[in-house]
């Protein structure tokens, strides 16, 4: 069970891993092993993530959620395979703990009177500071 907050937590079967060649450095070790970790995790379909927290977490990460509604993480900055399956857990925590928070509702406030004095004034100036500029003559051609 991984637990991302008090309410949520994930299922191990539900994330599915796969390790595949990796960029990057690491010399010939390159070539041989595969370090990189390409996670999944069906966040659609996943009990412990509700509708509402799915659709936040679509616009959070929406560059990683397919059509399907599957979230996928490669992560490969490291060069061992553990440190990769580490890194790439703890984002999907991450992004489910982010996705957890609800935003507060803007309450539209209207402007002080001091502010739209302040506005006026701006205003004013700016065109005196514009008429105080003259005309240009046909004789200064």
């Amino acid at each position: 069970m991984l637990k991302i907050t008090n309410t949520v937590s994930i299922d191990e079967d539900e994330i599915e891993e796969s390790f595949i060649r990796s960029s990057g450095p690491g010399g010939q070790n390159v070539n041989k092993v595969s370090t990189a970790v390409q996670l999944r995790f069906d966040a659609k379909s996943s009990p412990a993530i509700s509708e509402t927290l799915f659709l936040r977490m679509c616009q959070l990460a929406s560059h990683l959620i397919t059509k399907d509604g599957i979230l996928i993480i490669t992560a490969e900055s490291h060069r061992s395979q553990d440190r990769n399956r580490v890194d790439a857990r703890d984002r999907l925590i991450e992004i489910i703990r982010k996705a957890t928070i609800v935003p507060k509702k803007r309450k539209p406030t209207k402007p002080t009177y001091s502010s739209k004095l302040k506005r006026m004034d701006k205003k004013t100036q700016r065109g005196q500071t514009k008429k105080s500029r003259g005309r240009v003559s046909k004789s200064d051609y």
